[in-house]
Formats: structure tokens, C-alpha cells, sequence
């Protein structure tokens, strides 16, 4: 492989990287389904491209390719996956996700379907860390209201779908919030505060238009199903989001959250100390794509990086810097196409957590916000991918009744949400009246 300065860096050493995706995506293309190939393997394939194309000796390669997948960072990070699975099942396991569904729809009026579809969807999702997970706890209730009530198919699951991704971006345990503050060496506390900041509102201008779409939208009488919740079981939620915006370390914030689930579930009866362990380990194994992703992908990336592909984008992106503002957008951009080409809004920053930190740190960004920025722009695409997991869902939850166009045009929260984006990056005042708000 012809070397280059390392200013300039090597733009054959991308190339591992672009067979790392254009596998996935054309997999996903093929099988009409982006999430039928397994990601690791398509990984694996690239690692096996940058030790063909690559002119180091082997064991150079291999010792890179493990000191990338043990980097300190992507370690964390894959801990952290582990023990929000964890929680996330026990929590499932004594009845909290139920708790929340019946709790918001049992208390829906009819003419407010769409509106408290968002709040709900916003909730469980900010709650349980997956957009995925609400999308599919909801979406058939929602089809369902819509059919029955008259209210408008489109907009009721354009409010699923951006409560969805509100949560899924602002939740301290989603999977992308956890690798966002871990590629920027941030702490998850400071990133929500900085992303509430910018997602409060959007979602306020979301609740009022919805509000007013209630208000005046004809609907018709419709029984719903009144199903039982108990406040208790949502509690651990409250408290694993209480302690990390009060700077409990991560680690043992979950811990925490796993202990009390599993304490209301003993005493409740709802399982036993086996099923207890068991549904932790369960948990644990739910994590197993996105924790052996995150690691071979930070091999990956070091193969690529010690080749010279990382310098090679920090040029290109670092010719078009002018200022603090197009640094973020340079980021924001950059993550964006990432998600564009592989539909997985997680991977795309860990794929681009490096060069972020690189762009972050020359520059003297704030890394809780480059880390907000990324998170934010991956969940606006992974939002409005007419090949997304969560787009997909609902389409296949409306049966065929319902277009893309019509889905998306009624997502206003994903809209909002980038106008106040793009206004925090642009307005110098904003980063001043957020610390001074948050005192972060």
C-alpha cells in the first residue's frame, strides 16, 4: 500500500471500511431486510480485508486488531451495554413496560389519541433505552386506536415514531447515548442535561400542535381494553434517571436499578431469585450483537486509523472547517451519511466516535454537546430511513394502510427536533445560556 504524510493520511486504508458497510448494506438490500446479517460478521468481513489489503506483518496486524478491541472505552462501553440489558429485562420481567403502556392508555381520551401516543412512546422509550422496543409495545395499540376511533392513521403513528426517537436520543441507557459519551470521554449526566436542552422544546412544540389536533379532529367513541399497572414496577425507572442526572457513577446506577427491579419483582411474586438471575443473564445475552459490534468495529477502526484512514477524513472534514460551528456541523454531517449508508444509528457512532473525539478535541468543542450533536443527528436519520428498523415496524404494523410519505410528514417532533438542532449550533449564545441554565 503507498504510504502518504501522516497529515494527509491514506485514503486506500478507508477501503476495509467501505467493505464493512457495503456488506451490511447490501445485504440489507438483498434480503430486503437490514437486520437478517448478522452486523458482526459483516465486521469480521471487514477485518479480513484490511489484513489482505494492509502490508504489515500478521502479528502486527493482530496485535493492533486486539489492542483496538480492548481499548479502555470500547470496554466501557460494552459493560455499560451489558448491565442496561440487564435492567431492561428484569424491569420487563415484573411488569414495568406493561405498567407504562396501561398506565397512558387507560387514560387517553379519544380525540387525544395521537398526543398521548407521544408522551407514552416518549416515556417508555427515555425509560427502557430502545425506540425499537416502544415502536413494538405500541405500534399494534396504536393501528388499532386509529381503526377504531377514525383518528388519523399517519399522524397517530407519526407521534409513535417520534416519541419513540425522543427517547431513544435522550435516555441515559440507550444504546447510543452510551456510545456517544464514551467515544467523547463525557459524562452521560452533562450530555442529557445538553440534549434536554434541545429536545424539551421540540417535544413542547410537538405537545401543542398534537394538542390542538385533538382538539380539532373529529373521532369517534371506541372501547379500550383497560389493562392493570401498579406505580411501584415503574419505579426503578424514576430512580436509574434520577441518580445518573445526579452523577452516580453509570455502573452503579444500574446496579442499583437491577437490585430494586429485582427486589419489587421478589416481593411481588412476579419471579423468583433464579428467574431473577436468569432474566439478568438474559439481559446480558440480549446485548451480545451490539457488544461484540462495538468491539470488532474498535478494531477495526484501529486497523484503519494505524493504516492512515482516520488521518485521511480528519483532512478532508479539517479543509472544510472554518470555524467552532462547522466543526460540529463537519460531525454532525459525518455521522449522518454513516447512518445513511448502515441504518444503525449506534454503530454509525461508534464507527465515528474516534474522528469525532479528534475534531472535538483540535478544535476545543465542548464534548458533551459534540456528543449531543451526534447522538441527536443519528436518531433525526435513523428517524426518517425509509429502510430503518423503527420505520419498517410501523409500516408492517398498519398492514399496507399506510404510505411513507404520510408517515414521515407527520413526524413532527424529528422536525422540531432539528430546527432547535441546528439553532444550538449556529447561535454562540446558546452553549452560554445552557451552562448557565444547567450549571453543567
Amino acid at each position: 500500500m503507498m504510504k502518504k504524510s501522516k497529515k494527509q493520511g491514506n485514503a486506500l486504508a478507508l477501503l476495509p471500511l467501505f467493505v464493512f458497510i457495503f456488506t451490511f448494506l447490501g445485504a440489507g438490500i438483498i434480503l430486503n431486510d437490514f437486520y437478517a446479517f448478522p452486523s458482526p460478521l459483516a465486521v469480521v468481513i471487514g477485518i479480513i480485508a484490511a489484513f489482505i489489503f494492509f502490508k504489515n506483518t500478521t502479528e502486527d496486524k493482530i496485535d493492533t486488531l486486539i489492542k483496538g478491541c480492548g481499548d479502555s472505552k470500547i470496554m466501557t462501553m460494552c459493560l455499560i451495554y451489558l448491565l442496561a440489558g440487564g435492567f431492561a429485562s428484569v424491569t420487563q420481567a415484573m411488569g414495568a413496560v406493561e405498567s407504562i403502556v396501561n398506565l397512558g392508555i387507560n387514560n387517553i381520551n379519544i380525540e387525544y389519541f395521537p398526543l398521548g401516543i407521544f408522551l407514552v412512546a416518549s416515556f417508555l422509550s427515555t425509560a427502557t433505552g430502545t425506540s425499537v422496543g416502544a415502536i413494538v409495545a405500541l405500534g399494534p395499540i396504536a393501528v388499532s386506536l386509529a381503526d377504531k376511533s377514525g383518528a388519523s392513521l399517519p399522524l397517530i403513528c407519526g407521534s409513535l415514531l417520534g416519541g419513540a426517537m425522543l427517547g431513544d436520543n435522550l435516555s441515559i441507557i440507550s444504546d447510543t447515548t452510551i456510545a456517544a459519551t464514551q467515544s467523547l470521554g463525557c459524562e452521560m449526566r452533562d450530555k442529557f442535561k445538553v440534549n434536554l436542552f434541545i429536545a424539551l422544546p421540540a417535544s413542547i412544540i410537538t405537545v401543542i400542535i398534537l394538542l390542538y389536533l385533538g382538539l380539532t379532529t373529529e373521532t369517534s367513541a371506541v372501547a379500550i381494553n383497560k389493562g392493570n399497572y401498579e406505580f411501584i414496577t415503574i419505579l426503578p425507572y424514576f430512580l436509574v434517571i434520577g441518580l445518573a442526572v445526579m452523577g452516580v457513577n453509570v455502573f452503579a446506577t444500574l446496579l442499583i436499578g437491577i437490585l430494586t427491579a429485582g427486589f419489587i419483582g421478589l416481593v411481588g411474586h412476579d419471579f423468583s431469585v433464579l428467574v431473577f438471575v436468569q432474566k439478568i443473564y438474559e439481559g446480558f445475552i440480549s446485548m451480545i450483537d451490539i457488544f461484540l459490534l462495538s468491539m470488532l468495529t474498535g478494531g477495526l477502526a484501529a486497523l484503519v486509523a494505524k493504516a492512515g484512514g482516520i488521518d485521511y477524513v480528519l483532512h478532508k472534514i479539517k479543509a472544510r472547517i472554518k470555524s467552532k460551528r462547522s466543526a460540529q456541523m463537519g460531525i454532525g454531517a459525518l455521522v449522518s451519511f454513516t447512518n445513511l449508508a448502515i441504518a444503525n444509528n449506534t454503530v454509525s457512532i461508534v464507527i465515528t466516535g474516534n474522528i469525532a473525539r479528534e475534531i472535538n478535541d483540535e478544535y476545543h468543542l465542548s464534548s458533551r454537546k459534540t456528543a449531543t450533536v451526534m447522538d441527536i443527528f443519528c436518531c433525526i436519520v435513523q428517524g426518517i430511513l425509509p429502510y430503518g428498523a423503527q420505520v419498517l415496524l410501523l409500516l408492517n404494523y398498519a398492514g399496507g394502510k399506510l404510505h411513507f410519505t404520510d408517515l414521515i410528514m407527520n413526524t413532527w417532533y424529528v422536525v422540531f427536533l432539528f430546527l432547535f438542532t441546528m439553532i444550538a449550533i449556529n447561535n454562540r449564545h446558546w452553549d452560554r445560556l445552557t451552562n448557565k441554565f444547567f450549571k453543567v
